[in-house]
């Protein structure tokens, strides 16, 4: 009997795994995020996402959706709300890398970018700016300065992650030695 009620607790915690998953959290629903209307929604990772500024019911829907952390690359001057608290209270993690605009394209800010993802080790995750313009051009630089990529690869795996505007000051960012 009392191998019974083991082999019946065992096969319960093993389909308990199976169905809700080892993690805590909820599984991530990717379609939910990439049929919203955050703007500028990508998935350019399995896990990882880039978008525009998400609002704060966006945020709720993210949440539920299962995403674990929100990159920041927005100044704090640029958003009239507060962001980090919205995040927090909805139980994610909340990072900031500001990134003011063209000048702040920089190896630096990519590194740091580099190692938050590294940190981060795949856990889902949205990475935002205002458009989505300035996480694709962090994203270039990784690939070119850190990576070792081609100037026009680079160029393509940052307009994966939202590139656009800025393609012509980050190729020129990219052809400096």
């Amino acid at each position: 009997m009392k191998y019974m009620k083991t082999l019946l607790c065992l096969l319960l915690a093993t389909l308990s795994l199976t169905v809700y998953g080892s993690d805590t959290g909820p599984v991530l629903n990717a379609p939910l995020i990439t049929s919203s209307s955050i703007s500028n929604i990508r998935q350019p990772d399995a896990q990882v996402f880039s978008s525009g500024q998400p609002s704060q019911d966006q945020l709720q829907l993210l949440q539920r959706a299962g995403i674990k952390h929100i990159v920041n690359l927005r100044p704090s001057e640029e958003i009239t709300w507060d962001e980090r608290a919205a995040v927090l209270a909805l139980g994610m993690q909340y990072h900031s890398i500001p990134v003011a605009g063209a000048a702040d394209i920089t190896v630096e800010n990519a590194e740091k970018l580099a190692a938050l993802l590294s940190q981060l080790d795949g856990e889902a995750s949205l990475l935002h700016c205002a458009s989505g313009n300035r996480v694709g051009g962090l994203m270039a630089v990784i690939a070119a300065k850190l990576h070792g990529q081609p100037i026009e690869d680079a160029l393509l795996e940052g307009q994966r992650w939202g590139l656009t505007g800025l393609t012509p000051v980050v190729r020129a960012k990219l052809s400096q030695p």
